[in-house]
């Protein structure tokens, strides 16, 4: 015979049971590989995920060095997001040893690539495939898009929430589109023109009328030489460029240096392959272009 005891005990367990870790089993095991990609799924998952991410934030993914720990979180992942572009390119090989049966998402699908010029390790300059297509708020919402099908095609019984959730994200993505652009107009046309440490703003500047200028033949991986220095001295004095910004994911001391020798004015630090932490002020995609457009705005109106 159930004594009243005996049912506020069992009433108890079974909420236990509800609100314990077994219930976060039900969750789709989604991977993403880099800090801003994590924060798009993020926002379109919500909830019905559990999400990893392999290069961290403030991490350079250029330069990332994965570990049998990483090839065990592909193993788990039911859905893996990557950029695509040439940007993981340690990815297909790290997918390879890992196994998995994971499907792989391009979230790039469907974005016109843009050119930019990269750097070997001889310091000889070539074209290739800029990945950074993130940098335009347009594609960002490519982005969302493909994420949002991705989910929806592995966990069909959650593509009204997927769907919610991308259709709320992207109304945001709209009102930041707006502020970057009034924020730019702002700015004289003649000054719309800064240096930064690598070439990772190249589709911000198509997008929104900027000229964002970078080390020809200079990646995050070369270090430049002291010819490279010289020639980018030059060409910040010859073209009268107003401000240098370094980045998270870049050594400062570089710019520093072309800064004091160029007269230019150093901005702040702007977010280009990564989000900062909690703590910094990039810690999601909305607040790093933000962050970069005031920092922008700051160094060009004074």
């Amino acid at each position: 015979m159930l004594t009243r005891r005996n049912i506020l005990l069992a009433a108890g367990l079974a909420a236990a049971l509800i609100g314990s870790p077994a219930a976060a089993q039900d969750k789709v095991k989604v991977m993403a590989t880099f800090s801003i990609l994590n924060d798009f799924v993020k926002n379109v998952g919500g909830d019905r995920i559990e999400l990893t991410t392999l290069v961290p934030v403030d991490g350079d993914a250029h330069v990332f060095s994965p570990s049998p720990a990483d090839a065990k979180k592909i193993a788990d992942a039911k859905v893996v997001f990557t950029n695509g572009l040439g940007f993981e390119g340690w990815m297909p090989r790290l997918i390879k040893a890992s196994g998995t049966k994971a499907a792989v998402v391009v979230t790039t699908k469907g974005i016109k690539a843009r050119k930019m010029e990269a750097g070997d390790e001889h310091g000889n300059g070539h074209a290739e495939t800029d990945p950074h297509a993130w940098q335009s708020i347009a594609n960002a919402k490519v982005y969302v898009a493909n994420i949002r099908d991705g989910l929806s095609k592995a966990d069909p019984a959650g593509k009204s929430v997927y769907d919610a959730n991308a259709k709320a994200y992207l109304a945001k993505l709209d009102e930041l589109e707006k502020e970057v652009k009034d924020t730019i107009a702002k700015i004289p046309r003649d000054r719309r023109r800064i240096f930064t440490s690598h070439d990772a703003f190249g589709y911000f500047g198509a997008a929104y009328g900027m000229e964002l200028i970078s080390p020809e033949g200079v990646s995050t991986d070369t270090e430049a030489s002291a010819k490279d220095v010289a020639k980018i001295i030059n060409q910040i004095r010859k073209e009268k460029i107003p401000a240098v910004f370094m980045e998270n994911i870049s050594d400062p001391r570089l710019m520093q240096q072309i800064a004091k020798e160029s007269g230019a004015k150093i901005g702040g630090t702007l977010f280009s392959d990564a989000l900062s932490d909690e703590a910094g002020p990039a810690p999601t995609y909305i607040d790093m272009m933000r962050n970069n457009i005031r920092q922008f705005s700051a160094a060009l109106m004074s």
